[in-house]
């Protein structure tokens, strides 16, 4: 294992697969019926599992108890304990990197193949124990994202004679995301920038035209629902690649089981996982500042440079603020346990979260690029496994593309390991052809889709 990475260590091999290699995320794909004692349920896509490590201290034992109970997704489940948990500890935990504080202030979108995920299912056990872990907390907690402005009022700073807000948690519940996508499309709507603002920093203002609203310390954590369809749709139609997508840990969920008449917990162990949350919400509004032990700055040292490395398209747009993400979920782990540091287990949880939500965006956003015409070739090379000759991919935008801005997208392609070009006899000037997936995949194309003949194959001028 000498020429592995840190990572690639830490997870004894099971590193992610490369983006070309993923099977598409069709309905077919993620929801073939399978059969365990009796009960049909989704097939859950190839290689996105979720990694014990993920499963510690309070969390763990959290969607441990709940999980046998529920139809809810265990990785749903636990994210949106974090955000939740998270969101009641307040402002006071932080940990330093440079002049930036970070704190336990989270965003989540949960993504399932289609509705039947049980997105709201998984987040309805979460309020539950939050709810009396922390009774203070569910005034805070806001159904719907309405607007930039609307989220700052909720958190609002004091003036004349408004008192203002003095607890500045706020969690909010988004169960219809694809409609605030379409909303944050229009021109001025300042929900995006808010957003961002929120995630950084907690410091929002927005101006208008009478008096102008501002928050400070603001402590907004989010949850959103959406299914991949809808997201992939709306992608292009929105500012996801400005860098709110970023900033958001994407987590896919589907139905783990099927429970014709519902879970049997008893309320004892909801109760008791309560009482352990309410302790540690009690001793962390106390914390200032955390620091890592020496194992867990060990650790970082080891991992740093695989979480900041530049991935390709719109899945890299999503992850690229992972070492950021890393820190968060390590302090929420640290936190959880009432540590004083963030020790080695903590930043191995965190990290093995973060491998499921690099995963997640990997099958939610495929191959998909910035590049629009990469786009438009990449959903044409998927419907047709013989490929396509480069006069066709120039057909599909009606010649409306230059020499230069075709060899740009099928670039990015390539580049993402989302398509192949290779070249065959033609008679005359071997034609160039492109498939989709990586190169790897060639001879078995080959085998399967031989060469056509010259008097079929298209010459290229």
């Amino acid at each position: 294992m000498g020429g592995m990475d840190a990572n690639a260590r830490r997870r004894a091999g099971q590193r992610p697969p490369d983006l070309a290699k993923l099977p598409e995320l069709t309905v077919s794909d993620a929801q073939i019926p399978t059969t365990k004692g009796g009960v049909r349920m989704e097939q859950p896509p190839a290689r996105l599992s979720l990694q014990s490590p993920a499963l510690h201290g309070l969390a763990g034992d959290l969607v441990r108890t709940i999980e046998p109970h529920t139809e809810a997704d265990p990785a749903a489940i636990l994210v949106q304990f974090l955000v939740a948990a998270g969101n009641a500890m307040g402002r006071s935990p932080f940990f330093k990197v440079e002049a930036t504080r970070h704190h336990t202030n989270l965003f989540a979108a949960i993504v399932g193949q289609s509705a039947k995920a049980r997105k709201g299912t998984s987040w309805s056990w979460v309020e539950r124990v939050l709810a009396t872990a922390e009774p203070e907390w569910g005034p805070r907690l806001q159904k719907g994202l309405s607007s930039g402005e609307g989220l700052i009022h909720a958190v609002r700073d004091g003036a004349a004679e408004d008192p203002g807000v003095t607890d500045k948690r706020l969690t909010v519940i988004e169960s219809e995301f694809s409609s605030v996508l379409r909303r944050m499309n229009r021109e001025g709507n300042s929900l995006s920038a808010i957003l961002r603002e929120a995630w950084d920093s907690g410091s929002l203002q927005v101006l208008t035209k009478g008096t102008p609203q501002r928050a400070t310390e603001a402590h907004l954590s989010v949850v959103t629902h959406i299914t991949i369809p809808e997201l992939r749709a709306l992608l292009s139609a929105t500012d996801m690649s400005n860098g709110l997508a970023n900033r958001f840990l994407w987590v896919f969920a589907r139905r783990s089981k099927l429970l014709p008449e519902g879970g049997r917990l008893e309320d004892g162990s909801l109760s008791s996982l309560s009482s352990r949350l309410a302790r540690v919400l009690s001793w962390a509004r106390d914390v200032g500042e955390m620091k890592r032990s020496e194992a867990a700055r060990k650790l970082w040292c080891e991992v740093y440079e695989s979480l900041s490395s530049d991935k390709p398209g719109l899945f890299g747009q999503a992850t690229s603020r992972a070492e950021a993400q890393v820190v968060r979920l390590s302090l929420l782990y640290a936190l959880l346990a009432r540590s004083e540091a963030i020790d080695e287990e903590h930043l191995s949880a965190a990290l093995a979260l973060m491998d499921y939500a690099s995963d997640s965006a990997r099958h939610i956003f495929g191959g998909a690029q910035q590049n629009p015409r990469a786009n438009r070739i990449l959903e044409a090379l998927r419907e047709r496994p013989e490929g396509r000759s480069r006069s066709e991919l120039v057909k599909l935008f009606t010649g409306h593309v230059t020499r230069a801005e075709l060899d740009m997208a099928l670039g990015s392609l390539s580049e993402a390991g989302a398509a192949h070009m290779e070249e065959q006899p033609s008679g005359g000037r071997p034609t160039e052809r492109w498939f989709h997936g990586a190169a790897a995949a060639k001879e078995e194309k080959k085998a399967k889709y031989p060469p056509a003949s010259a008097s079929v194959t298209e010459r290229e001028s």
